[in-house]
């Protein structure tokens, strides 16, 4: 199996999509061969740039990530991106909208596109995003865009997986008080309006910067940038503004930190996953444990008390079903 990894590896460094491509479908399946992968991978990974791009549905974030990636390459970087799109209720797959719109970079072997399912989960990310940002910083991809499936209010979860986060709106889409309800200013470390050949545009800047203005203090300074991904206006500066601030970040140590509590965030979830499949789960899936949810719901016993209880008996070494044993 490590010599198949190896082989995936060398193969997805030199360019060959196909490799790339078996990598990520291992870490989307899970188990004992993504944690195997991904201990391989950990040491070739660190070195990649990871910018998130969000916004509400329809603001053009696919377009523009067609658009930067173009620029991005016409400088000689290798980009990766991954696309995470609604799960389809009958295939359970990715609807692969995002793969139609950046149809014309399929056949950049300096580019690769996967499309993920967010398979339910909040925050406008895939559960396995996070693995394969990692295939694609140790497959030697300099850029990593992760383009979320639309922000909504518990869709900021591309903070903690992006070293920093474009966030996109567009003139008209009603009610400005949501881009503060769905806490894109907390997330963001660029704006830009895009569509900005409509009407309105201006006005949509203007007040995203008056927004900014009352929001916290290092939020102030931050660009608001008028651009047209279809028209491929304004995506120049875009690109020079996105990669001016990822070296301020760099500089100013604050995207050490955010690596760093990056790295705890994944640690934390690895440990949770662990003790879900290992101890809870078991428990879970017993008669005994049956039986007293029958109890709970016949208001006999208090599952506040259950709960505290089992905390209680793992903390003195126990595996917690001496509950049901007792």
């Amino acid at each position: 199996m490590r010599q198949d990894f190896d082989d995936l590896l060398t193969k997805g460094r030199a360019g060959e999509k196909r490799a790339v491509a078996r990598l990520i479908s291992t870490i989307e399946q899970g188990g004992e061969e993504s944690r195997s992968l991904l201990t391989q991978l950990w040491p070739h990974t660190g070195q990649a740039r990871i910018f998130g791009i969000t916004g509400p549905p329809g603001a053009g974030k696919s377009t523009l990530t067609n658009a930067l990636t173009k620029c991005w390459r016409a400088s000689g970087l290798r980009v990766g991106i991954i696309a995470v799109d609604p799960t389809s209720p009958f295939t359970g797959g990715a609807i692969l909208g995002d793969r139609v719109r950046m149809g014309d970079l399929t056949l950049d072997k300096g580019v690769f596109i996967r499309s993920m399912g967010t398979r339910g989960q909040l925050g406008g990310l895939s559960p396995a995003s996070a693995g394969a940002v990692h295939v694609l910083d140790a497959c030697g991809y300099d850029l990593i865009l992760l383009e979320t499936v639309g922000v909504g209010q518990s869709e900021v979860a591309v903070m903690e997986t992006a070293d920093l986060v474009l966030v996109l709106n567009v003139p008209g889409l009603g009610d400005d008080v949501q881009a503060i309800k769905a806490g894109i200013l907390e997330i963001g470390d660029l704006f830009a309006v895009n569509k900005a050949d409509r009407p309105g545009a201006d006005r949509t800047a203007n007040e995203l910067r008056a927004m900014l203005e009352l929001g916290e203090e290092e939020k102030r300074s931050l660009p608001v940038l008028l651009v047209s991904a279809s028209q491929g206006t304004g995506i120049e500066e875009l690109c020079a503004a996105l990669d001016a601030q990822y070296q301020y970040l760099d500089e100013s140590g604050e995207l050490a930190k955010r690596r760093s509590l990056r790295l705890r965030s994944e640690l934390l979830t690895l440990v949770r996953e662990g003790i879900e499949q290992h101890l809870l789960q078991p428990l879970l899936d017993s008669p005994t444990f049956q039986q007293s949810l029958q109890q709970f719901q016949a208001r006999k016993e208090s599952p506040y008390l259950w709960a505290a209880e089992f905390v209680t008996q793992i903390k003195i070494g126990g595996s917690g079903c001496e509950l049901h044993e007792s």
